[in-house]
């Protein structure tokens, strides 16, 4: 069974909250949609204030996008432990969000606005 996975500028303007901040607002997001998973809107890195992601040592692998590396949020309220990944490599397939950050929707608040 073949996995299929799609990425597509993202319409309109997206936003992440977290700890009642904004993180990252993009008109250029890009959306993966991938079978068996809800959407994920992924933020260039220019769009985003990474001064407030730190790497953690997390690695997860993926045979349709590659490896991914994760980070923590400082939030006010605290560390908010791997909220978000990035794929530094992407795989064949994928290259679009190659440069660009995912969050965790159970951890932060990803909406469009």
């Amino acid at each position: 069974m073949s996995t299929q996975m799609t990425i597509t500028p993202a319409q309109g303007v997206w936003v992440v909250r977290a700890g009642g901040a904004v993180l990252a607002e993009s008109g250029a997001a890009m959306q993966l949609d991938e079978d068996g998973h809800a959407p994920v809107i992924y933020f260039p890195r220019g769009d985003i204030a990474m001064a407030f992601l730190e790497p953690s040592a997390t690695r997860t692998q993926c045979p349709h996008k590659g490896e991914a590396g994760y980070f923590g949020i400082a939030a006010a309220t605290g560390m908010i432990a791997d909220a978000a990944w990035a794929y530094e490599a992407p795989v064949s397939g994928a290259e679009q969000i190659g440069g660009h950050v995912a969050f965790d929707t159970e951890k932060v608040t990803v909406e469009r606005i």
